[in-house]
Order: C-alpha cells, then sequence, then structure tokens
C-alpha cells in the first residue's frame, strides 16, 4: 500500500473510532437527566416497559412457561405408558397462543409508545443542553461562528409554498429511509458478505435516526443532512457500531427489546455531541483530508425518485422544489 492509500485509511480509521468512542459517552445522559425532570421520567418510563416488561416476558416464557409446559407435556411418560400423540401439538399451540395474544400486542404497543418516547426524549434533551455544561463551549464558539452559520441555512419561503416543501422533505425522507431500510435487511441474505454488509449499513442507519432528531430540531435542510452524512461517513459508521454490537447476535424480539432499552440512550449521547458541529458551516470545510464522500444512500435515493416519478405532475413539482433546496 502507497503513502497516500495508508494516510486514507488512517483517516478513515481514525474517524471510525472517534464515532465509536463518541457513542459511548453515555455519562452524558445521566447528566442530561440530571438536569430534566421531564427527561428523566421518560427515559425511566422507557427502561421499565421495554426492559422490564418485554424482555421480562420474554424470560418468563424461555425460563418458566416453556419448561412447565415441557414438564406438564413431556415427549416421553415412562417405559410402560406410552405419551399420548398430541402432546407435542398441544405443547406448540400453547406457546403460539401465548405469543398471539401477548408478545405480538406488546410488540405492537412498544413500537407505538417507544416512537412517542423518543421523540419525547430527544425533545427534552435537546432542551436540557440550554443548561448543561456540554454547551460552555458550543456557546464560546458561537460568536465566531455565527456569520457562517446565517450564511449557510437556506430558510424555506414564508406561507404556502413554504409548507409544502416542508411536507415534501419529510415524504422523501420516510421514502427514503425505508427503501434504505429494505436494502438493510436484503444484504442479510447475501452469502458470505452479507452478515458484514448488514453490520455497517444497520450502523449507518441507527446512526442516521440518531442525529436526525437534533439535526430536525436545528432545521438543518434534509440535502445537508444528507450530504454531511455522506461525508463523514467512516464517523457515523463508527457512531452506529456499539447500537448494533448489543443486539446483532440476539434473536429478533430480544434484540428489539434491547434496542428499545439503548436507543434513547445513543439518541441522548448524539444530542450532546459537538462532534458533527460544522455541519451549518460551509461546504468546503466539511470533509475531512483523506476521505471521500461515500454515496450510501445512491440506491436508495434512485429508488425514492422513480417511485416519485410515478405520482402526478403536481407532486413531482413539490419534490423536485424539495430536491432544489
Amino acid at each position: 500500500m502507497d503513502a497516500h492509500g495508508a494516510a486514507k485509511l488512517k483517516a478513515v480509521a481514525s474517524l471510525w473510532v472517534e464515532g465509536f468512542v463518541e457513542a459511548c459517552c453515555l455519562h452524558r445522559v445521566f447528566l442530561l437527566c440530571l438536569r430534566s425532570r421531564p427527561l428523566l421520567l421518560r427515559t425511566g418510563q422507557c427502561f421499565l416497559f421495554n426492559g422490564f416488561i418485554f424482555l421480562g416476558s420474554i424470560f418468563v416464557l424461555n425460563s418458566v412457561v416453556i419448561p412447565s409446559l415441557w414438564w406438564l407435556l413431556p415427549d416421553h411418560l415412562s417405559d410402560s405408558a406410552p405419551t399420548p400423540v398430541f402432546y407435542p401439538l398441544l405443547r406448540l399451540l400453547l406457546v403460539q397462543f401465548f405469543y398471539l395474544f401477548w408478545f405480538y400486542p406488546l410488540y405492537v404497543f412498544s413500537i407505538v409508545l417507544s416512537t412517542i418516547w423518543y421523540n419525547d426524549i430527544a425533545k427534552f434533551g435537546y432542551a436540557a443542553m440550554g443548561r448543561s455544561k456540554f454547551t460552555g463551549e458550543k456557546d464560546a464558539s458561537q460568536d465566531n461562528s455565527s456569520t457562517s452559520q446565517s450564511a449557510s441555512h437556506v430558510k424555506r419561503p414564508a406561507g404556502l409554498g413554504g409548507v409544502m416543501i416542508g411536507i415534501g422533505e419529510q415524504v422523501y425522507s420516510i421514502l427514503l429511509l425505508s427503501v434504505f431500510f429494505l436494502e438493510v435487511y436484503a444484504t442479510g441474505f447475501i452469502p458470505y458478505i452479507g452478515k458484514v454488509l448488514n453490520f455497517v449499513l444497520l450502523s449507518w442507519m441507527y446512526a442516521y435516526y440518531c442525529f436526525e432528531y437534533k439535526w430536525n430540531f436545528n432545521e438543518v435542510p434534509l440535502d445537508k443532512r444528507l450530504d454531511y452524512f455522506q461525508s463523514y461517513w467512516p464517523f457515523f459508521a463508527g457512531f452506529g457500531s456499539p447500537c448494533v454490537l448489543a443486539i446483532f447476535f440476539f434473536s429478533p424480539l430480544v434484540s428489539y427489546g434491547i434496542m428499545a432499552i439503548l436507543y434513547p440512550l445513543f439518541v441522548l449521547t448524539a444530542t450532546a455531541s459537538r462532534a458533527e458541529q460544522e455541519i451549518s458551516f460551509e461546504k468546503h470545510k466539511w470533509r475531512p483530508a483523506g476521505v471521500e464522500k461515500l454515496p450510501i444512500f445512491y440506491i436508495a435515493d434512485n429508488v425514492s425518485m422513480w417511485m416519485l416519478s410515478l405520482l402526478p405532475l403536481e407532486k413531482q413539482d413539490q419534490m423536485q422544489d424539495r430536491k432544489a433546496q
């Protein structure tokens, strides 16, 4: 490997480690919760429901219910007494009954509640940042950077035009991330390298979701988010890695329960992070030396734009206005 390639690899590795370390700064969560009672309450509710009730139910099923069914409905009673042939089927039906009337409703209920709680946690965490020590250095530097920040933010038009552009951004963002999620899911079926690709793409996806709350509160335009994210792709790959490592080797239901507990912690860590505060600055300052922009959302963007092209012409024009911002 030549010196130029070694320098690129070093820059990528350095940013990845920076992102990984940034995600592991969970002490920020504790300090923010001390400064905001609503944040502490919402985080506690999320832990209680997803940890104690959801994961606790899985533990009860695997440790109590299923062993009890095996004891009550064994495969072999004794050498002299034949086992009823319907025991295995009855055991399976009872377990499925437990899933159908407890786990699946609880899973849906958890998704709905957690979505509301995540938004509240991000909002309360963002508000707590104004009273936390994390903003001290940032506030001192804002006087020097306010000119470049205000120059780089392009405000939406007032009135109906601005509302329509905002709606167009939301529709495109939801569609883009939905297609990207399907892309992440599909990579898991690729032989040999599928697991590695799935891990990397999942890391990017969770990192984007974690930072998206703060970018929404800061009113960062969607195109700037995507451009910045794809420019600093090693950092965000590192940031999302602890999220994925915590769930990668468990069953889907257990993985969901663990992520439902850990995700708000990483959202708060991202909210308190200053590592990506340059997002409001000029584009020529974004890209670190030795790291090229990686088109992470290339496939998702093309598929999303193709799907949007099937809409009526008026809605297409609104999407084009979004792309032009």
